[in-house]
């Protein structure tokens, strides 16, 4: 399994999966409570890994914590309810 480290936001992609301390996750969207200048970034474990709650990163922190792990994607995951209710 190879890492490459993730300098820059712009290149997160919902379809790839990341490690950050050990765990895997996949990247959902930037924080919409954050600033500009600040931008946060949030993460969800995958299936199967031992943490369950969500991840919130800064730049800061995204750059020295996470990694792409390359060659392993993200399968669709089915619409939960809450999604679902806002469509209708």
């Amino acid at each position: 399994m190879k890492l490459n480290s993730v300098y820059c936001p712009s290149i997160l992609s919902v379809s790839k999966a990341y490690q950050i301390d050990g765990t895997l996750y996949r990247y959902l969207f930037p924080c919409s409570d954050s600033s500009i200048n600040h931008p946060n970034y949030w993460f969800k474990p995958m299936p199967g890994q031992s943490k369950k709650a969500d991840l919130k990163l800064n730049r800061n922190k995204l750059r020295s914590r996470c990694y792409e792990v390359e060659g392993m994607g993200v399968n669709a995951e089915v619409i939960n309810n809450s999604v679902q209710l806002t469509l209708l």
